[in-house]
C-alpha cells in the first residue's frame, strides 16, 4: 500500500503535492518523492525515510511547475532507499511515474527490457513501468500509457507525466484505489479522497480498467481500450478527520475492512497455474528443503497466534515436527537447535526486540531463519536468511487485524510450497487449498454481513467484567486471538480455552450468565465440541456460537449463532477471526474506551 498524488492547474504544484501527501502518510512512510515539470524539463526530488525529509531537502531546492506528481511509499519490491522511492523514469526522464500496487510480471518484462539495452537502477517493479512507456512511445501520452498498460499483470494505479506534453496528466486504475478531484481551472489524482480535501469535494471515484485524462480545465474518463466513460462527480460530505479514515469511525475499523484487499495482495504474484510458486522469492533450493527435520515458529502476542495456525498448517502438509515458541522465553531456555532447523520468526514491525533476539540466537547456533514481516527493511528482514513479505500495508490501530490475517496468509502459501516441493501433498490438493485462497477475499467481504448482529452482541456482554471463548483444534489458536483482542481493547478479563480442558478446572469458572463465544467450525470433531458447549450451558452460560452458514445443528445448543460463510476447514481462521475482530472493536466503544490507542500498549514492541 502507497499513496499518490497529482495535480495540473495555475498554482505552484509542490505544495499542493506534499499537503496531499501527507493526508496520506497512514498508507506509507519509508520514503516519498516529486516529479514536476518546470517548463523545461521534469525535475525529480525523493528521499528515504518519512515526508518530513522530503519536505526539509524541498525547503532548500523548490521545484518549480504547475503540473507534478508525488508519492509516499510503503515497501513491497526492494528496501526503503533513495533509488527504490517513487517517481520513477526513463532513461531520459522523459516520462514519470507514481505506483500503488503490485506488478505480478514485473520480472519478465524487467529481462525483456534489460535485453532491449534498458538499464534498472532500483529494485522496484514500478521502474519496470517507467522503461515501458518510454520502450512502447508512439509520441501520444494517452495511447503510450494505454500501451503500456495492457502489458502489465497485477494491481496497480498509476499517474504519469510526460515531457513532451505537458498540459496533460494520465491516471489508470486496476485492483488499487485512485480518486480524481475536479476543481476550478485545476484538476487532481489521489490514492484517497483526503489528499484533495483542502482543495475540492467534487471527485471522480476510478472503477477497475478506468484511466483519466486531466488537463487544468477539463477531465475526460474512458477505458483503458479507449472507450468513454460517462459518470458525474460525488460530491463529498465528509469532515477531514472521518476522510482520513476512508468513512470509518476509526482506522480499526477502516482495518478490519480493508483485509479482503490485503489478503489480495498478499496472494498477488505468489500464485502460478493454480499452484503457489515462492521460487522468486526465497532461495531455498528444493535440496535444501528436504533437508529440514524441524520447524520452530517463534513470535509474541498475535503474531504467535498466527503461529498456532501455522503449526497445524505445516504439520498437516509436510509432515514435519513443529513447535511453536513464545520469542521472550526462547533464546532463555536453551533450545535445541541444529543445521536442520528451520525457524520462522514473525513479526508486523520487524523491529519486535524479542524476536529480533530469538532470530539471532537460532542462527548463532546455526539454523536457517525465514522471516514474515510487513515491513521490507526492517531489521528482522535484514538480518534473517529468508524472508516472506506480508502485503498489508501500514497498520495504525495498536491492535492488530489486517497484518494477522495476512500472516495467516502467508504460513498456507509456504507450507503449501514446501508439500509441493517435498511431495507430501497430493498436487490436487494443493490445487484445492489455492483454489480455496483465491476465494478468501470475497468470502470476508462476506462476514462482514454478521456486524449489525455483532454490534447488538457487543452490547449484550459490554457490562460483564468476564468473558470466555472456546474451540478445538484450529478454532482454539482463534479463540486465543479473540480473546487477546478482547483483553487489549475492553479490558475486561477474558480467557481462551482448549474446549476439552474446560474439565479440567476451568469449569469451575462458568457461572450464570457469563458470555462464552464458542467456535465450532471444524466438522472432524464438531460433536465433541457439542458436548463442552453443553457442560457451560448446564451451568448458566450465555454461549455465542460461531459457525459455517450450512451448519444448522449448532443453533439448537447455544444461544446465538454468528455464521461465517463456507470454506474448507483449514482456512476458517481468516474468516471467524472477523467477528471476533468485529466483537472487541464494538464492545470497546460500548464501554467508552480509545479504540485505535488501549492503554498501556504500543504499536511495535521494541524493548524486551
Amino acid at each position: 500500500m502507497c499513496g499518490i498524488v497529482g495535480y495540473i492547474g495555475a498554482k505552484q504544484a509542490q505544495q499542493i503535492l506534499l499537503e496531499g501527501l501527507s493526508k496520506l502518510e497512514y498508507r506509507g512512510y519509508d520514503s516519498a518523492g516529486l516529479a514536476i515539470y518546470n517548463g523545461e524539463v521534469i525535475q525529480i526530488e525523493k528521499t528515504k525515510g518519512r515526508l518530513k525529509d522530503l519536505a526539509d531537502r524541498l525547503s532548500v531546492s523548490e521545484l518549480t511547475g504547475h503540473i507534478g506528481i508525488g508519492h509516499t511509499r510503503w515497501a513491497t519490491h526492494g528496501k526503503p532507499s533513495d533509488q527504490n522511492a517513487h517517481p520513477h523514469t526513463d532513461p531520459e526522464t522523459r516520462f514519470a511515474v507514481v505506483h500503488n500496487g503490485i506488478i505480478e510480471n514485473y520480472m519478465e518484462l524487467r529481462e525483456e527490457l534489460t535485453a532491449k539495452g534498458y538499464h534498472f537502477v532500483s529494485e522496484t517493479d514500478t521502474e519496470v513501468i517507467a522503461k515501458l512507456l518510454a520502450d512502447v512511445d508512439d509520441g501520444d501520452l494517452v495511447s503510450t500509457v494505454q500501451k503500456a498498460v495492457s502489458h502489465l499483470t497485477g494491481a496497480f494505479a498509476l499517474g504519469v507525466i510526460n515531457q513532451a506534453e505537458p498540459d496533460k496528466l494520465v491516471a489508470v486504475r486496476f485492483a488499487s484505489p485512485l480518486v480524481v478531484g475536479v476543481g476550478k481551472g485545476e484538476n487532481f489524482i489521489a490514492s484517497d479522497i483526503p489528499a484533495i480535501l483542502k482543495y475540492t469535494r467534487d471527485v471522480y471515484v476510478l472503477e477497475d480498467g478506468e484511466m483519466a485524462v486531466l488537463t487544468e480545465d477539463q477531465v475526460h474518463l474512458m477505458k483503458t481500450d479507449g472507450t468513454p466513460v460517462k459518470r458525474k462527480t460525488m460530491r463529498v460530505t465528509w469532515d477531514m478527520e472521518t476522510a482520513e479514515k476512508g468513512g470509518y469511525d476509526h482506522f480499526m475499523l477502516k482495518e478490519i475492512h480493508e483485509q479482503p484487499q490485503a489478503i489480495r495482495d498478499t496472494l498477488s504474484g505468489r500464485l502460478k497455474d493454480g499452484l503457489v510458486d515462492l521460487s522468486g522469492e526465497i532461495s531455498l533450493l528444493p535440496q535444501e528443503i528436504f533437508q529440514i527435520d524441524r520447524i520452530q515458529i517463534v513470535a509474541c502476542g498475535t503474531a504467535y497466534h498466527a503461529g498456532l495456525i501455522g503449526k497445524y498448517v505445516f504439520e498437516k502438509f509436510t509432515r514435519l515436527p513443529v513447535e511453536v515458541e513464545i520469542a521472550s522465553e526462547y533464546r532463555y531456555r536453551n533450545p535445541i537447535i541444529t543445521d536442520r532447523t528451520l525457524v520462522i520468526v514473525i513479526s508486523q514491525s520487524g523491529e519486535t526486540a524479542d524476536t529480533l533476539a530469538a532470530l539471532r540466537e537460532a542462527q548463532k547456533s546455526g539454523a536457517k531463519v525465514l522471516a514474515i514481516t510487513n515491513v521490507v527493511g526492517s531489521s528482522v528482514a535484514r538480518e534473517a536468511n529468508e524472508v516472506i513479505t506480508t502485503w498489508a500495508g501500514p497498520e495504525i490501530a495498536v491492535a492488530s487485524t489486517k497484518a494477522y490475517t495476512t500472516q495467516l496468509i502467508a504460513l498456507y502459501l509456504l507450507a503449501t510450497y514446501f508439500a509441493q516441493v517435498l511431495g507430501t501433498k497430493d498436487e490436487n490438493e494443493c490445487r484445492e487449498v489455492v483454489k480455496s485462497l483465491q476465494q478468501l477475499p470475497v468470502q470476508v467481504e462476506k462476514t462482514f454481513d454478521c456486524e449489525t448482529e455483532i454490534k447488538e452482541l457487543a452490547s449484550k456482554i459490554a457490562d460483564h467484567e468476564h468473558l470466555f471463548y472456546l474451540g478445538r483444534g484450529l478454532d482454539h489458536a482463534v479463540a486465543l486471538e479473540g480473546s487477546l483482542k478482547m483483553k487489549e481493547l475492553s479490558y475486561i478479563h477474558s480467557e481462551a480455552y482448549a474446549a476439552g480442558e474446560l474439565k479440567h478446572g476451568p469449569l469451575a469458572l462458568i457461572e450464570e450468565g457469563i458470555p462464552v463465544i464458542s467456535l465450532a467450525t471444524q466438522e472432524s470433531i464438531f460433536e465433541k465440541m457439542i458436548s463442552n458447549i453443553q457442560e457451560v450451558k448446564a451451568r448458566g452460560a450465555y454461549v455465542v456460537g460461531i459457525a459455517k452458514e450450512d451448519n444448522t445443528e449448532l443453533q439448537k445448543t447455544v444461544d446465538q449463532v454468528i455464521y461465517i460463510p463456507p470454506i474448507i476447514d483449514l482456512l476458517v481462521p481468516v474468516l471467524t477471526v472477523v467477528p471476533l475482530q468485529l466483537l472487541s472493536y464494538y464492545t470497546c466503544l460500548e464501554r467508552g474506551f480509545d479504540v485505535d490507542k488501549p492503554r498501556n500498549l504500543a504499536k511495535s514492541v521494541t524493548v524486551e
